[in-house]
Formats: structure tokens, sequence, C-alpha cells
């Protein structure tokens, strides 16, 4: 067992919202008061234990907690304050895309097992006991197949989990194909995890957020690279996932590509993840200003932040307008609102008059 952050979640969280300057709201309270139940319950039972006392008596079903509401809302910050206060050893946070990356790539090695959701379900209980996903968000038709199964087994061995989510249970994977499918797995979700609705419309992250512009990139490469051993190399090119990526400038941990280079062309969410293991900074400059035409781009670059974001890359993008003006309202039937939210998200810093876009959970 570990030693406890804080017993009390939202002296915690005030602590992280003072600062950061904001005030949290009643609908944040609220919240909270759900996180502290679950927070209670956890610490109670024998979830804080050592594995060998778990095996001697029968677990307690503890409900999980489904945070959802707009972005900007402070469903992933309140998430962390739960996680972080929590005293269990066995636990994971990840982002939800990512999770099921390692899924797919799991089950694809158990071909020919019999009950592999089963099998994979139990192996991850022994790993941890609470399990938050944020951001979970259903988009792919394997995904929504997958899911019942999964969570069904998950929860059967014990796993809590803790999702946030910008849709509620009901409108989950809404205009899917196949959506019947999916519906045992939201009734699965409604029987397991209190539904906690984070309201309210203000996006605490926009507000604090200082106008994006990057045009001394050049600068800032060689700021953030003194550090690096390796040797500076221009127009260099590397290969991920057998495809080849022409850079700006590379140097050890650090690497400068063209938006065209990395979201112009055809790239998966996988590229991405991969991108976000090998190098700790990036910089992109040329993002366009986007529209209806350039939605797959779009889509990509949602990927590419996504995926930095959740492993505390370091950001840094030039644009020709603001933060605010990036894209039009809903682009990617909103789903693109997030990014803005999460780009705004990102501490800044002056670097020669430029903004230095950081992953704030350093």
């Amino acid at each position: 067992m570990q030693a406890p952050v804080s017993s009390d979640i939202k002296h915690y969280l005030q602590q992280q919202a003072d600062a950061r300057g904001w005030v949290l709201d009643e609908a944040q309270l609220t919240v909270l008061a759900d996180c502290q139940r679950l927070y209670d319950e956890l610490t109670a039972t024998h979830y804080t234990g050592w594995q060998w006392w778990r095996t001697l008596m029968p677990t307690k079903h503890v409900r999980g907690l489904y945070i959802w509401g707009e972005v900007g809302r402070g469903k992933s910050l309140i998430m962390d304050a739960l996680f972080n206060c929590v005293p269990v050893s066995a636990k994971r946070r990840v982002h939800f895309h990512h999770f099921m990356q390692e899924i797919h790539a799991t089950l694809a090695k158990m071909q020919g097992q019999k009950n592999p959701l089963d099998s994979l379900s139990k192996q991850l209980s022994q790993q941890f006991r609470l399990l938050c996903l944020d951001e979970f968000y259903i988009t792919d038709i394997a995904d929504a197949m997958l899911m019942q199964g999964l969570l069904r087994g998950l929860i059967a061995h014990g796993v809590v989990l803790v999702m946030t989510s910008n849709s509620e249970p009901e409108k989950l994977y809404q205009h899917g194909l196949q959506r019947q499918q999916f519906l045992p797995c939201i009734a699965l979700m409604q029987q397991n995890l209190t539904v906690s609705r984070l309201d309210g419309a203000r996006d605490y992250r926009r507000v604090l957020n200082q106008p994006a512009c990057l045009n001394t990139l050049m600068t800032v490469f060689v700021t953030l690279s003194q550090a690096e051993t390796q040797a500076r190399q221009q127009n260099a090119v590397i290969t991920i996932h057998h495809r080849r990526i022409q850079t700006r400038y590379i140097q050890g941990g650090v690497i400068w590509l063209a938006f065209d280079e990395i979201c112009g062309n055809y790239r998966s969410k996988a590229d991405y993840l991969a991108l976000a293991v090998l190098f700790h900074t990036v910089l992109i400059s040329d993002v366009p200003q986007f529209n209806t035409h350039l939605s797959a781009q779009a889509r990509r670059f949602l990927w590419l932040v996504d995926a930095l974001y959740d492993a505390q890359v370091k950001l840094l993008i030039s644009a020709p307008v603001t933060l605010n003006q990036l894209a039009p309202a809903h682009l990617l039937a909103g789903e693109f609102d997030r990014t803005l939210s999460r780009l705004a998200e990102m501490q800044t810093v002056q670097v020669d008059g430029c903004t230095h876009e950081k992953a704030p959970r350093q």
C-alpha cells in the first residue's frame, strides 16, 4: 500500500487549481464528491493491500466512475487528482486510444487461443486494480465490438474503472455501424459505473492560453537541443513502421517536421504513438488554418496531438493564425474542439517572441 498523497481529493485539487489560477465551480465540486466516494470505498477494502491478501478474501465490488462533459471543463484534471490520491499500488492511467492500441496488439498475439478476451482481462487484473481511461470515445467498429467483452471481463476480475468522455454513455458511438451490438456495452457501463456529469460552458484551459505564435522555430530548436550530444542533421529521413518521414532538423530527442510531411500524407495512429516514444520534443512548422477541405489532415493532427500529449512530449507549432482561429467550430463533428482545448491546456513559455507549448503533467 502506498502512502496517500492526500485523503481529501477536493483539498488536493484545490491546491492544483490555485497554482493554475483557477476557481473550482459547483459542477466540479459535485464530481469531486463522487471521486471522494470512490476513494473512500477503495481505501476501505483490500484493494490497497498486497496481492496475496487479495487471494485470501473475496473481492468487494466497487462501483467505478464515468465523468462526462464538454471539453475544457477539467475532467482529466479531476481524474488525475483521484488517481494521484488513491493509495493503490496496482493502478494505471492511460489515454483510451493508446490503451486500445495495446489491446489490439496483444490480442493479435493471442490468435488461436480459447476465450482470449477473458484471458487478457485476467492478465490485466493481475497488473492493476484501478484503471483510469482518459477520453473514452468509440469511433471504430472494431473497438465497438471489442469493448463489451473486455469491460465485462475486467469488471468480473475486480478491476475498478474510471473514465472521462465528452459524451454521455447513451450517445457513445451514436451513428456508428451496427450500433445495436454496442448497446449491451453501454448498459454494462451504466450498471457498474456511476455516471457523473460535469456540466457548464466555461473552458478553463482556453481562458489561460497565450497566442500560439512560433515564427522563429530555428531559434527555439537550437535552444531546446543544446543538451543533446548527437550531431544536428538537416533534411534527414527517418523510418517509422516502414514509412519514410522527411525531417527538417533532428538532433537527439528533438525533431522538427513540416506539417505536410507528418499530417499531409497518410499516417496512422500507430505512427504518432511511435513518434511519441522516440522524441521528447516535436516542432511542427506551417500548420494551416483548417477547414472542411482539410478534414483528413485535421484528423491526423488530432491523432498526433493526442499521442504527444498523453506521452508528455513537448509540442511546438507555428501557424498563420492564433489558436482560437485555427479551425472552424465543430470541425470533425466537434472532435477537433478537444484538440484545440488540449493545445490550450499546454503550459506556455515565451522564447524569442514565440510560444513554447508543452504537456502539463511533468
